[in-house]
């Protein structure tokens, strides 16, 4: 077979068309795949981490990437106990060393502080704008330029210093640094209600715990006189003078007395964590409080509601917030009209230009005076100010909700304390007659003369009455700081200075 002649271009006198077309379109076919894959990469959910950035499927949990996530700070030595600055630890806390610690602690009030430096740094920032701005610059370059008679090189260094000044804008600066400072102010008195809100949580769950306490060391009185009945029913019944049945009924009413001992137990452990966590502290740290005196004096506010009302709107710290909220908004009013007035700028700079060529170097400087003149912007100045009008309208609006509010907060804890001093003489006029009623019962069944039933039902209701006297006393102190809370006056180291009308001086009889 003789040999095929090779063209000069390299290919052969037979090629294959199909071959040449291929070749031909081989750019393209790499140029599809390039498109095809970057249309796939796009599509695509995009990874962190070596892996996807979202949980593969609906109902998939999302698996983040190790050492993605921030480990827990002192996770292996989280705080359990009072931190050695704050009490020793084979210390009880009082009511108020107990509001010292949450408000050191608690998470609420550091929060709040935040905020409100966070507003005062702001304030300072908007007052800078009284002051020129001044800036520095240089630039370092190399050039080459060709001339008819070749090129030139040149490298040149021009350091340089501008400044600017707003003169007059029409309200437009003041109204920002007065919008500043009534924010400023507003954070601040809401950080006081921080302050109060904090004092109050932490006295209702110290209230809630030395309460609970108080029932478990009612009910275990009670349990101990069950199981007194039940010796004596077990006497009886060996005696001959009493069926088995007084026996079971007073072991029925022993079981159930243990089981609320039980149950009250636990209330006991949940109030403890509730406690640390209004202090701020882990919900299994290991403290204990003092419990209070069981004597103490128990009265009705001596103010009449419509007086405390008064004092409270003078008082309250988030209705004095909300109060310069309104004035903040005018604030923004200004400088919404502001923007529809010219602003007058002036500008000043300040350089010199070193070269290797000596016609390319000197002093240079600028002084300009400029002048905006707003003329259209699709009326969305007419509406940023016909919206700052409207916020100004909606901060009055909130502020006569807020007052609304707390006349009605008042209201009700003052009535809530006049009805838990009147719940304190009732329980102490209750349990005085229920154990009356009990020791004659008992007394009766002893004699022979009196039934288990009727002794079993004098308990009951002793033990009824037991718990409702060591629950009320901690329920007005409880009442006594929401009023104390809602009127504004409750004081940062627990006290309630609410005057009172004091009607008894109760205590376990």
């Amino acid at each position: 077979m003789p040999a095929r002649a090779i063209q000069p271009w390299g290919f052969t006198e037979m090629e294959d068309p199909l071959t040449e077309r291929r070749a031909a379109d081989r750019p393209a076919r790499v140029l599809f795949a390039l498109a095809l894959f970057l249309a796939a990469c796009t599509s695509s959910v995009p990874s962190i981490g070596g892996k996807s950035a979202v949980a593969p499927a609906p109902g998939t949990p999302y698996a983040p990437p190790r050492n993605i996530v921030p480990p827990e700070p002192d996770s292996g030595k989280a705080r359990a106990t009072l931190p050695p600055d704050i009490a020793p630890h084979d210390t009880s806390l009082a009511l108020s060393e107990v509001v010292d610690v949450a408000l050191r602690n608690n998470p609420q009030t550091a929060l709040s502080w935040s905020q409100a430096r966070t507003a005062a740094f702001q304030y300072g920032s908007a007052r800078g704008t009284f002051f020129p701005a001044v800036s520095a610059s240089a630039s370092l370059g190399r050039s080459q330029t060709t001339t008819t008679t070749g090129f030139v090189q040149r490298t040149a260094f021009t350091p340089q210093v501008s400044l600017s000044y707003l003169l007059l804008d029409f309200g437009g600066r003041s109204g920002t640094i007065g919008a500043a400072r009534e924010n400023t102010i507003a954070v601040d008195l809401n950080y006081n209600a921080t302050l109060q809100n904090v004092v109050l949580q932490s006295e209702n769950a110290y209230f809630a715990y030395v309460s609970s306490r108080a029932l478990v060391r009612a009910q275990q009185q009670t349990v101990a006189e069950a199981d007194t009945n039940l010796i004596a029913a077990q006497v009886r019944h060996n005696s001959g003078v009493a069926t088995i049945a007084d026996v079971l009924q007073a072991q029925t009413v022993l079981a159930q007395a243990q089981l609320d001992l039980e149950t009250d137990s636990g209330a006991v452990r949940t109030n403890h964590g509730n406690l640390a966590t209004a202090m701020g502290l882990r919900a299994d740290a290991t403290f204990e409080v003092e419990m209070p005196s069981d004597t103490m004096s128990i009265g009705s506010a001596s103010a009449s509601a419509d007086s405390l009302i008064v004092s409270a709107l003078d008082n309250r710290p988030d209705l004095a917030a909300a109060r310069v909220n309104i004035v903040r908004a005018q604030q923004d009013v200004r400088v919404a009209r502001s923007n529809e007035f010219p602003a007058i700028t002036a500008g000043a700079s300040v350089g010199r230009n070193y070269s290797n060529l000596s016609n390319f170097t000197g002093n240079n400087y600028s002084v300009t005076l400029g002048l905006s003149i707003p003329i259209f912007n699709g009326l969305g100045l007419q509406y940023d100010l016909a919206a700052a009008k409207s916020r100004v309208d909606e901060e009055r609006a909130s502020t006569n909700l807020l007052r609304t509010q707390v006349s009605n907060q008042v209201v009700t804890s003052y009535v809530s304390l006049h009805t838990a001093s009147a719940r304190v003489r009732t329980a102490d006029v209750l349990l005085a007659s229920a154990r009356q009623s009990e020791d004659v019962a008992r007394g009766r069944y002893r004699a022979g003369v009196g039934t288990i039933l009727d002794l079993l039902t004098a308990q009951t209701a002793l033990a009824s009455a037991r718990a409702q006297q060591a629950q009320t006393r901690w329920t007005w102190a409880t009442a006594l700081a929401q009023l104390a809370h809602d009127v504004g006056v409750l004081g940062v180291h627990g006290e309630a200075p609410i005057p009172l009308t004091h009607d008894s001086t109760t205590g376990p009889k």
